[in-house]
């Protein structure tokens, strides 16, 4: 996080650890408002930037989805995964001002620009860390885009699409509400900050992941990297996926899973009633039957408004159909499963 604008949200009463804002000093509160008009810092993701005459050649090689269909008008999600097909991070690509970017979370960041640029060779693309580049703020509501349009910023009427005003790119992302990212100088930042302030909540970190749960949108965490393949978490359903595209790590476990194989599990949205901590990764049980095998994992978890957590979570599709998921343990805290505001029917 640039240092000027630590200092600016510090001065708006934000507690940061670990260079990402965890809340503006009520969060309880502040999870109760994710359903109204919020800003937030989106400082717990990070930024990969790549530029180059083989920039989108070499992109095109390593991720599940088409990057050529990425301009500064389009942005997608994307996923990059090992031989085996397994998931290493999930984000958003972007382009910006000729680079493209990578919108990943800043755990990962390390990881995956150290294994991208074993890649390189001889592509003329150079790769680089661009999370203190630029400032990431993200707005929600019922009133986000008439707020979108007060700011004299092109307003993306649909999703994953951009615009860019100036310095500042503007994205639609997938929400309960219409929800946007704003990407840009911190100089042309602070203003735009100061006005939302007046008209919004400002929340921290976990009440904007709790938007991407209830959007069905998973974020790949250091607990769960090389945990699932893309369909698991329904990376194909939102528009992460091309099966038309050529040749990418795990390119060919991918596809033959979506024509020749028969998916065993999937992503699904889900309530827990439970007081302890829930992380990714963490296990799931069958409880209507005798095995003690896990028959899943969290994906993301997050305090839900009203007590308990809301997750997303990859279950075996026959033990979901069935009921009776548990958490940790066959008599465990029991799942309760909710919609996704998208089929998942393939």
């Amino acid at each position: 996080m640039q240092a000027e604008w630590q200092t600016f949200l510090v001065s708006r009463q934000a507690n940061i650890i670990d260079d990402m804002v965890s809340d503006f000093g009520h969060p309880e509160q502040e999870r109760a408002a994710v359903s109204g008009n919020i800003i937030t810092d989106l400082s717990q993701y990070g930024l990969i930037s790549a530029e180059g005459a083989d920039a989108q050649a070499f992109l095109q090689g390593q991720f599940s989805n088409d990057v050529r269909l990425v301009s500064a008008e389009t942005s997608q999600l994307n996923a990059y995964c090992s031989p085996k097909g397994r998931i290493l991070t999930s984000f958003r690509l972007f382009y910006l001002d000729n680079k493209y970017y990578l919108e990943l979370p800043h755990s990962l960041l390390e990881q995956t620009l150290k294994r991208l640029r074993m890649f390189v060779m001889r592509s003329q693309v150079t790769l680089a860390d661009a999370s203190n580049n630029m400032v990431r703020m993200g707005l929600s509501g019922p009133e986000s885009e008439q707020y979108i349009s007060d700011l004299s910023l092109g307003c993306p009427s649909e999703t994953d699409r951009a615009s860019q005003t100036g310095n500042l790119l503007v994205i639609r992302i997938p929400g309960p509400c219409p929800r946007f990212e704003i990407h840009g100088p911190q100089t042309d930042l602070f203003p735009i900050w100061k006005q939302l302030s007046n008209k919004t909540t400002p929340v921290g970190a976990s009440a904007w992941a709790l938007l991407d749960i209830h959007a069905g949108l998973p974020v790949i965490q250091p607990q769960t990297v090389e945990s699932f393949v893309p369909q698991m978490v329904n990376l194909e359903l939102i528009n992460g996926v091309s099966f038309k595209k050529g040749c990418y790590p795990g390119q060919e476990i991918v596809a033959r899973m979506q024509y020749l194989g028969k998916l065993k599990k999937r992503m699904y949205r889900a309530h827990i009633a439970s007081t302890d901590p829930i992380l990714p990764g963490d296990a799931l049980y069958s409880g209507g039957s005798d095995n003690t095998q896990s028959i899943g994992d969290i994906v993301n978890a997050e305090r839900a408004p009203h007590g308990g957590y809301d997750v997303l979570a990859v279950i075996q599709i026959t033990e979901a159909e069935q009921g009776q998921i548990r958490l940790g343990a066959k008599n465990g805290s029991i799942l309760e499963i909710n919609e996704l505001p998208y089929s998942l029917s393939a």
